[in-house]
């Protein structure tokens, strides 16, 4: 009945999350910054390991989701190479100026997808006008949209999520993002009707390294070369036991 996504962006994470019960994992890189495109090599490694589908983010960059021609077509040959490398399904997404979903784009992005089932991603929180969005998702052929219900965390959106579950109709599966634990899906299922749940389950791992260069930061700062994010199995398994009602 209830759908858990594990969000990954290294293989022992995928294995991690498969282990203590995700459904499904949607694979990306660098989540440290929310998530980017994986390679079609990581793709490959994840499936050569777990039996639960997967499904990339198609995220070319950092920051916003206007993009211009030329990411979009980057996108879209990522898209064809990743569904060649086995890819279940994608999760793509993209915003005109004003804030609505491009369609246009999105033809393209869906075009290059076929056949494989599509979530929408975060943009959708983004979007100026969410049952706006939430109609043009439809239409467009989406199956699911991933949404904190436009909050920080998702527990906080309560209202908003009732309220597209009612909009929504059955047409379309709403999966709730952003701060997921076991904790807050316990709120969530029980103040909610939604039936998915995306969580990283993530903890932080110290770097094996005994030599540490304190001077020098090869990405941003404040963000410690010397640590890794890593799905917990222990987590996963927690959250599959409040979902089954185990817990």
């Amino acid at each position: 009945m209830y759908l858990l996504e594990g969000c990954a962006d290294n293989v022992q994470s995928a294995v991690n999350a498969f282990k203590g019960g995700a459904d499904r994992i949607e694979l990306c890189a660098n989540l440290v910054i929310g998530g980017t495109t994986p390679s079609a090599a990581l793709l490959r490694l994840v499936k050569e390991r777990i039996v639960i589908p997967v499904r990339p983010l198609i995220r070319v960059r950092f920051g916003d989701f206007l993009y211009s021609e030329d990411e979009i077509e980057e996108m879209a040959d990522t898209i064809s190479e990743l569904k060649n490398a086995g890819a279940d399904g994608m999760v793509i997404g993209a915003l005109t100026k004003d804030g609505r979903l491009d369609k246009e784009q999105i033809k393209k992005l869906k075009e290059a997808a076929g056949s494989l089932p599509l979530t929408l991603h975060r943009a959708f929180d983004m979007a100026r006008d969410p049952f706006e969005a939430l109609e043009d998702a439809i239409e467009l052929g989406f199956d699911t949209i991933l949404t904190s219900a436009r909050k920080d965390a998702a527990a906080e959106g309560i209202a908003l999520y009732n309220e597209l579950y009612r909009a929504a109709n059955g047409r379309i599966n709403l999966m709730a993002g952003a701060g997921i634990n076991p904790e807050s899906i316990r709120v969530l299922k029980n103040q909610t009707r939604l039936t998915a749940f995306h969580m990283s389950g993530k903890v932080t791992l110290q770097s094996e390294m005994e030599y540490k260069n304190p001077d020098v930061h090869m990405g941003l700062k404040g963000i410690s070369e010397y640590e890794k994010w890593v799905s917990s199995e222990e987590n996963f398994k927690r959250a599959r036991a409040v979902l089954d009602g185990r817990d």
